[in-house]
């Protein structure tokens, strides 16, 4: 760009060459990377040549690349089947009210951890993520010791004190979506608070202060400052999520229900029906095309979200 006076400014600086003295200046830190990228390309990335399993009818005697290809056929068992409506109903049902309840819940109990200061807000911390770490098997004997018929808490210290009749639970599909609704919310809640509280202790203290002097009360600067200062962090998790939406967490719905037939209707979903297919079938195709439509049908409901908070939040998007 020219002056008036006829000098030429240069509207860019010119990048400086990479020279051997910045890469040993930088070294410490490429050797620090390199466990991460190895981690993300032997994890991540090799097993992809995997993904032609789901397009072959796998021959063991043959080997994976030399069994014939199938191409779509594989996929085409998940919808013939008599039981592709419930499962695909069960998944997509379960995991939208796991999404709904569990981000109010969540944010519910940020906000009153917000309120609390003092030495016990770390046991507060403390008490609910501990569900999150607990084994799911473990959690699924803790379950059936509340439902058990003979010796179940619910039976035996409510429902029999109370002159009810006791109630065969793991033999009613009926009250099961209340059942796994309920300890999926116990064991994840803690973990999504605790993000939504570093969010929250983050917030400038003098939004607060400056709606206190103008008469706000609780209710109105949660309205008003909490939410929307936590929005960006609730969108991307409700996005995270979304990519989840067509799997499923197998340990909650295989060991809590005890894998037991009677409660099919209710706890089938599309992880379980592919296991129990995989150990009764040994077909690796179709276990392998399962996995595959899971991952795709998720990537296109983040696109398709991504998209609709393009739209109405941009800066929320997360590409």
């Amino acid at each position: 760009m020219s002056t008036a006076t006829g000098v030429t400014i240069n509207a860019k600086p010119k990048k400086k060459p990479f020279s051997k003295a910045t890469f040993f200046r930088l070294l410490p830190l490429y050797l620090m990377m390199v466990p991460g990228l190895a981690y993300l390309l032997i994890n991540n990335y090799i097993p992809m040549a995997g993904l032609t399993i789901a397009f072959r009818r796998v021959n063991f005697t043959l080997g994976i690349m030399r069994s014939p290809w199938v191409w779509f056929d594989n996929f085409t068992f998940l919808f013939r089947t008599r039981d592709a409506f419930v499962i695909f109903r069960n998944t997509i049902l379960y995991n939208l009210a796991f999404i709904i309840l569990g981000t109010i819940f969540a944010l519910f109990v940020a906000i009153l951890l917000g309120m609390i200061t003092g030495k016990l807000l770390r046991v507060y911390q403390t008490v609910i993520l501990l569900p999150f770490i607990i084994s799911i098997a473990v959690v699924s004997y803790l379950v059936f010791a509340f439902l058990s018929f003979e010796t179940g808490f619910i039976n035996r210290s409510i429902l029999e004190p109370m002159g009810a009749d006791r109630i065969s639970w793991y033999a009613s599909p009926q009250y099961w979506p209340f059942i796994l609704t309920t300890v999926h919310l116990w064991r994840a809640f803690g973990h999504a608070s605790i993000i939504y509280f570093a969010t929250l202790i983050g917030i400038d203290s003098a939004y607060y202060e400056a709606a206190v002097i103008d008469g706000a009360g609780t209710w109105k600067q949660i309205r008003y400052i909490t939410l929307p200062c936590l929005k960006p962090t609730i969108i991307t998790l409700l996005l995270l999520h979304l990519g989840r939406m067509f799997f499923s967490d197998f340990g909650l719905f295989y060991l809590v229900p005890m894998n037991n037939g009677m409660l099919f209707n209710a706890t089938n979903v599309l992880d379980t029906y592919v296991f129990r297919g995989l150990m009764e079938l040994n077909d690796l195709g179709r276990a392998s095309a399962a996995g595959f439509l899971q991952s795709a049908l998720g990537f296109i409901t983040v696109l398709c979200a991504n998209f609709a908070v393009r739209k109405f939040h941009k800066e929320g998007a997360l590409f």
